[in-house]
């Protein structure tokens, strides 16, 4: 079973990316982490990936600092560039919806959160 539950935040605006037939948004999401051990990031950011009626629900409504709760699956693939291989995992977003009220939400759209890698 390859099954994924995440609430976090956006840390950026979706990236959507129309085709002929569908819809696709790429984004990040922090997901503050359960323990947080000193000199340690206290969230991993951890990018999805949104196609068709989900991918739309994500352009219309859901913007950067919004707190989503999400369900999905995760996915690796590899390709090269330049003759190196790099490896991808994503999580596909089956279903996104709003983890909090529009006015909590307006609250903390005021600073994103501070990516690191």
């Amino acid at each position: 079973m390859n099954k994924v539950i995440l609430m976090g935040r956006l840390t950026r605006d979706p990236d959507i990316h129309k085709t002929d037939k569908t819809v696709i948004a790429r984004f990040s999401l922090a997901v503050d982490r359960r323990f947080k051990a000193e000199g340690q990031p206290s969230a991993d950011f951890i990018s999805c990936v949104a196609f068709g009626k989900t991918a739309d629900f994500l352009e219309k409504y859901i913007k950067q600092g919004v707190k989503i709760a999400l369900e999905g699956r995760i996915q690796t693939g590899s390709y090269e560039k330049d003759g190196v291989k790099h490896y991808a995992t994503d999580v596909i977003a089956e279903a996104v919806e709003f983890a909090e009220s529009k006015k909590a939400s307006e609250e903390n759209t005021q600073e994103p959160p501070a990516e690191s890698n």
